[in-house]
């Protein structure tokens, strides 16, 4: 199964990058048809964490996707899932 990964450890203090990263990975991951990308927004304090669930409740990024599950063993991970 094809899945995309984005790892925001080395841009977490970019706020610009982190944004347009975020958008780039959901656009290719409509784009290619990937069912499930990996966003690592890493432990740390939870604010890029947040950051990056306020991103997805954005209404032009919530409807390419169907649903954000929370890695319940590492929760510096967040998985979401697309339906094509």
């Amino acid at each position: 199964m094809a899945k995309l990964k984005l790892d925001l450890h080395d841009i977490y203090n970019r706020g610009r990058h982190i944004d347009s990263e975020l958008d780039r990975v959901v656009q290719e991951a409509v784009e290619k048809k990937i069912k499930t990308v990996e966003i690592i927004p890493g432990k740390g304090s939870g604010q890029l964490k947040k950051r990056v669930l306020r991103f997805l409740q954005q209404k032009r990024i919530k409807k390419l996707y169907h649903r954000v599950e929370k890695d319940s063993r590492n929760h510096g991970r967040l998985f979401v899932h697309f339906r094509h």
